[in-house]
């Protein structure tokens, strides 16, 4: 194998196992209308499944990470990748909705071990010189899967069923476990680690003891505020305004995920040309001009088109972030990036309630007008904390 092949291929498996996971965790909200009518449920109740994906998603990631770093990354990614697959096949016999609501529980803890240590697999394994660059294509796959997740489920939920959605989605994650445990046959034959809470605990407190780690924890906590409170409440939004229902707005979240799209078509040239200090500036700037652009409640048309710059910008810092904390701990890398993407998922989650405050207080203009700001001040305070060092003599 050539060292050029090497990442490819690494990135290639780490991708088939990063699509599966983000496929599977969007399939369910177009489904809400359906599985509400066939359970005799409440459409309000059936949209918690999202948050019953979501949420353990998030609070798995302190546990799964020293599990990695223990047993070996590439054990505990095939196994939560086996178990995301049984709770979707099982899924698709649902009797009723609780049974549904305690698998997509299931399914969203299981998806949780699988980006978080593809990141921190993809910092053993490149050199931080291309690392950015590695990483912002395998997030090719990751935002690719969300797309296609949400897309996938309501064309074809006509012609299969929500039954058969999931079933196609049980068929991915399989193909994804596959290409996991074929690709890392080797690493999956050697002899497992040992698990031990006392070296969890001091590998997180090292972390934590690291200012450079609690800066970027912060950074993405307040990021994930600033950029994603407002999209459960861009429907309401767009039909308060006139404008359509919950076509405009999925239309709309599409150009998040299309300029995220962009992002990794272009990140060598940012990286090139920008480096990560200038792109953590200029992404903050990005994302503050299209959340003002969306608070200044012009057409769903416009608002896609925000969305696409705000997605462009998210990922200037998100990916740039995500580079940072991979280098924070190389000998517990996988617990320093499941405390990032912790934080990142705790910080969506007050996001939404935060907006919902800031909306009826604020007003639109105003509440998008102070995550402008917040995000934008982010932006200039992450490019000159996470500056490297000048160069003596």
């Amino acid at each position: 194998m050539t060292a050029t092949a090497a990442p490819a291929r690494l990135l290639a498996i780490l991708a088939a196992g990063g699509f599966a996971s983000t496929f599977a965790g969007r399939i369910a909200e177009p489904l809400v209308g359906v599985l509400a009518r066939d359970f005799s449920a409440d459409p309000a109740r059936v949209a918690l499944l999202s948050a019953a994906f979501a949420l353990p998603y998030a609070l798995i990631q302190p546990v799964l990470g020293p599990f990695g770093d223990a047993l070996g990354k590439e054990r505990v990614m095939a196994s939560c990748l086996g178990i995301l697959a049984l709770s979707l096949a099982a899924s698709v016999a649902c009797t009723g909705i609780g049974m549904l609501f305690a698998l997509r529980i299931v399914s969203g803890a299981a998806a949780g071990g699988v980006i978080p240590l593809a990141l921190a697999m993809i910092g053993d394994r490149i050199p931080m010189a291309s690392r950015q660059v590695a990483i912002g294509r395998f997030l090719f796959a990751v935002i690719f899967g969300q797309l296609a997740g949400s897309t996938v489920s309501g064309l074809v939920e006509g012609a299969l069923g929500w039954r058969g959605v999931f079933a196609l989605t049980t068929a991915i994650a399989v193909a994804g476990g596959l290409a996991v445990v074929l690709g890392f046959a080797r690493a999956l034959r050697a002899p497992a680690g040992r698990f031990a809470l006392a070296p969890a605990i001091e590998r997180y407190r090292t972390i934590l003891a690291n200012p450079r780690a609690r800066l970027l924890f912060g950074a993405v906590f307040v990021e994930a505020i600033a950029v994603f409170g407002i999209f459960p409440h861009l429907a309401h939004l767009i039909e308060a305004r006139g404008e359509g229902g919950p076509r405009e707005a999925g239309l709309t979240l599409a150009g998040f995920a299309l300029g995220g799209l962009a992002y990794t078509l272009l990140v060598g040239l940012m990286v090139r040309f920008l480096g990560q200090t200038r792109m953590l500036a200029t992404g903050g700037l990005v994302c503050a001009g299209a959340l003002l652009a969306v608070g200044l409640a012009g057409d769903w048309t416009l608002d896609a088109a925000a969305l696409m710059a705000l997605g462009l910008g998210f990922y200037m810092l998100h990916n740039t972030f995500q580079t940072q904390v991979t280098e924070v701990a190389p000998q517990a890398r996988a617990s320093a990036v499941a405390l990032h993407a912790c934080s990142f998922f705790c910080g969506q989650a007050i996001g939404v309630a935060v907006l919902g405050f800031g909306l009826a207080t604020l007003g639109q203009f105003g509440a998008l007008a102070a995550c402008a700001v917040l995000i934008a001040v982010l932006g200039f305070i992450t490019a000159r904390r996470l500056a490297p060092p000048a160069r003596v003599g």
